[in-house]
């Protein structure tokens, strides 16, 4: 996959974070979210530039309380799941986690005032999950229509995204593939060892170069 749609994967993704007081709309809350993390990474963009970590703890603080990411970190592990050994499912959350701030972080790298425009809201009446659809729009590429999926909460009735789908492509559905073979093979302590390796690297701002062709 290259970097490019691997990153509209992780910004659209980070885009349905939802406000998490009950009873909210996420067709109508999605966008405040939006808007409220970019102008945060707009306003501290000097200190971003001095030192890119700082995505990282933008993404932590304003992404991450609305992600369902247990949830999220168990889709992928698919049919896997029963097999792990409960006392490591905590621990694979955990990076699982740290992994997800890591991926948001180096996607908002390429983010360069695009424009995202969100379907009309719906009712949700009675519902426990919606789909929310948007475009993507980048005077540099064509338009992509993406879609993300969000889930209330049984117990809290919070609305929490979980996945994503950029161009017919869900998010999960790409990390449970790619864990897969990983899985079956060496188990879960490898994937967590993948998970860290990626989280332990320095992030590095996106220099404006499309990748594609690298296979990345």
């Amino acid at each position: 996959m290259n970097r490019f749609l691997a990153a509209v994967f992780t910004v659209t993704l980070s885009l349905s974070a939802l406000a998490q007081e009950k009873n909210e709309n996420p067709y109508e809350t999605v966008q405040h979210v939006a808007e409220k993390t970019f102008a945060r990474i707009k306003n501290e963009k000097p200190e971003i530039d001095a030192d890119p970590e700082v995505l990282r703890t933008i993404m932590e603080q304003e992404l991450l309380p609305h992600i369902d990411y247990q949830f999220a970190a168990f889709k992928v592990l698919g049919k896997h799941f029963r097999s792990v050994p409960k006392e490591k499912l905590s621990e694979y959350v955990q990076v699982f986690r740290k992994y997800l701030i890591t991926t948001y972080a180096g996607a908002m790298s390429y983010y360069d005032d695009q424009e995202v425009v969100f379907e009309p809201a719906s009712d949700i009446e009675d519902k426990k999950a919606v789909t929310v659809r948007a475009v993507i729009k980048d005077n540099a590429r064509p338009d992509i229509k993406i879609a993300f999926k969000v889930r209330k909460n049984s117990k809290t009735n919070q609305w929490k995204a979980y996945d994503m789908v950029a161009e017919g492509i869900s998010l999960i559905d790409s990390k449970r593939s790619e864990f897969e073979s990983i899985l079956r093979k060496g188990g879960i302590d490898e994937v967590i060892g993948i998970m860290n390796e990626r989280i332990e690297k320095p992030l590095e701002l996106d220099n404006g170069e499309d990748e594609s062709a690298s296979g990345e």
